[in-house]
């Protein structure tokens, strides 16, 4: 592949998130902001404090809601601090919102300070009820008590030592009356640490199953329809430490995806203490055990084979090991090249030799190599068992070249990989096919790592410098990025790169495959939309490592052509997905859009029932 080539094929287009569009005075715009505070305390005393004003808002908006349901808030305690399980209560008490519900339930506490705070609670405020366990049964039986003594239609759920903030009700009931089809609705949460400061916030992805299956990303503010939670029997006992996770998953299965709804503020404050989760994970270290059996039983619920395992890179999470069918598929390798022989030669020297997966088949589709070693190298080559070599003298068009690949594919498997990709382990291949011959599955992409060790695709961030950019791009290894955001869990995205994609060739035939009009950035995004379009999911794995040796093929985008060209298919994707651009599920409306992101939005992009607090 020749150097200018490299810099318009190279092969752009299945790396096509990468390439940036912004726009003129972004950079001058991007340094001003720098010199600013955007510590998360800046951010909390700007956009997330409420103050007279806001309350007034709050209120009057609450009056034009259609309903205002009873939510009932199950508060198990047992032996706690007196001081914080009084703030916490008070939390409850200070709620703009006032239809609700408290419903405690004492495990027996040793300490006989607690029923006597708890009955002067109750006695003081007829929407507090309270129970008081004459034996002591854990969290799972001491939940269900005080789930027993609920009336209202929405159940949310409360630890002893946290805090809600004052509007966290009223968001629910907005989010209620906009969805009113809605059976689960969960909020973005944060930490209090020891001096009482707010910190370490989780702004969570919208609905992602794929994601649950490795941590609770539902947690906490979760509010459940209650004739839900009575349908799956309550909490189950026999999972403490992870009873609250369990009750997510089972509850799950009865919505469809359009019933859960994420609510993107800070509407649950967990306390740092001694022995808490919220301090340290394996303050508990029965709660991941009890986990992943309730993902395991989840599982077989769902009819889904599969083991549940610890995250390798971080023992409290966990991972789904999805079986192959009986018989694998054949999958069929597409490999678009032109010259730059020792990327091919060490692309697929590295499949052969590292792949543990069969059977496969090897096509690659030659864009017009001149280099006489090159020539020799695929002549050779395509005389070889499984391997098919393919001539295209036409103009570089890497969405022709995909699918003029996947009409010649045998297999039921269609994976698109860059000549510059080098595999690095075994089971790279296996990841990907179990999880794409799921049958809610569309496509399925890789964690691509630069050789220097950096990350170079985590999944794609729709808006993210213009139209689309990769997820924690050139972030080094870490089990948890910025926000409380992680790389080291499959999760569902928006988009993954098609350097390394793997999707059911059926699907892509029911597409037309990729979008010809892109021909060389943008097609994997715009392949990924249309099949979020008929509900397929996308799911991005940390399981399938390849290392991308992208400065070898790609040059920086310095040509006019270069530019113009990106600039037009911007342009189209921009007319063509304009909405979806604008609001990625998967990336919190309270992150930046700028540079490499996961940093804090100045100000947030919150809309609907997430902006009550906004003066009208």
């Amino acid at each position: 592949m020749s150097d200018s080539l490299a810099r318009t094929e190279g092969l752009v287009g299945q790396d096509s998130a990468t390439r940036r569009h912004r726009p003129r005075g972004e950079t001058i715009e991007l340094n001003k902001r720098a010199q600013v505070d955007r510590s998360y305390a800046a951010w909390v005393k700007e956009f997330d404090t409420i103050g007279g004003r806001e309350r007034i808002v709050i209120r009057r908006q609450l009056r034009a809601l259609s309903s205002l349901p009873l939510i009932s808030i199950v508060l198990p305690v047992y032996n706690p601090d007196l001081a914080l399980l009084a703030s916490a209560i008070d939390s409850v008490r200070a709620q703009i919102y006032q239809n609700w519900q408290l419903c405690i339930a004492d495990d027996a506490s040793t300490n006989p300070g607690v029923a006597l705070m708890l009955q002067k609670y109750a006695a003081s405020d007829a929407r507090i009820v309270l129970t008081l366990r004459d034996r002591n049964g854990h969290i799972a039986a001491c939940s269900n008590s005080a789930l027993g003594l609920a009336a209202g239609q929405w159940i949310a759920l409360l630890d002893q030592d946290d805090l809600l903030p004052e509007h966290a009700l009223a968001l629910v009931a907005a989010a209620i009356n906009s969805h009113p089809a809605a059976g689960l609705i969960y909020s973005d949460e944060d930490k209090i640490d020891e001096n009482g400061q707010r910190c370490r916030p989780y702004f969570k992805s919208d609905w992602n199953p794929e994601l649950l299956l490795g941590q609770n990303c539902v947690s906490h503010l979760g509010v459940y329809r209650h004739t839900v939670v009575r349908e799956v029997g309550g909490f189950r006992e026999g999972l403490e430490g992870s009873q609250d996770y369990d009750l997510t998953l089972r509850c799950t299965e009865k919505l469809r995806p359009t019933q859960i709804r994420h609510i993107p503020r800070v509407l649950y404050h967990w306390r740092m203490i001694k022995g808490s989760v919220a301090a340290a994970a394996e303050a508990k270290p029965y709660a991941p055990v009890a986990a992943r059996r309730a993902i395991a039983d989840h599982l077989q619920r769902r009819g889904i084979a599969g083991r549940v395992e610890s995250c390798p890179e971080n023992r409290e999470w966990h991972r789904v090991v999805y079986d192959l069918p009986q018989l694998p598929p054949l999958v069929s390798i597409i490999i678009p090249t032109r010259d730059r022989l020792p990327l091919l030669r060490r692309c697929i020297r590295s499949i052969r030799e590292e792949t543990l997966y069969s059977p496969f088949e090897i096509i690659i589709m030659d864009n017009g190599s001149a280099e006489e070693e090159t020539r020799r190298f695929l002549q050779s080559i395509g005389q070889e068992t499984n391997v098919t070599v393919v001539q295209d003298e036409g103009e570089f068009n890497f969405s022709r070249l995909i699918n003029r690949g996947a009409e010649l594919a045998r297999g039921e498997i269609l994976a698109f990989l860059n000549n510059d990709i080098e595999a690095k382990e075994g089971n790279w291949l296996r990841e990907m096919v179990s999880n794409a011959v799921r049958a809610e599955v569309g496509a399925v992409g890789a964690r691509l790592w630069y050789p220097d060790g950096r990350l170079q695709h985590g999944g794609v961030v729709l808006g993210l410098n213009g139209v689309a950019s990769h997820a924690f791009h050139r972030f080094p290894p870490q089990p948890i990025a910025p926000m409380h955001r992680t790389f080291v869990l499959a999760q569902n995205t928006s988009a993954v790169t098609a350097a390394c994609m793997v999707t059911r060739k059926d699907i892509f035939s029911d597409l037309d495959g990729f979008d010809e009009n892109l021909p060389g950035n943008f097609n994997d995004v715009d392949f990924c939309l249309r099949l979020r379009e008929r509900d397929w999911l996308i799911v991005w794995t940390p399981y399938a490592n390849l290392i991308h040796h992208e400065s070898a093929t790609r040059g920086r985008d310095t040509d006019a052509n270069d530019r113009e060209q990106l600039f037009r298919e911007a342009s189209y994707m921009e007319k063509k997905w304009s909405a979806q651009i604008l609001r990625d599920p998967y990336y919190s409306p309270n992150l930046s859009l700028h540079s490499r992101g996961f940093d804090l939005a100045f100000p947030p992009r919150w809309e609907n029932e997430a902006a009550i607090t906004e003066a009208e």
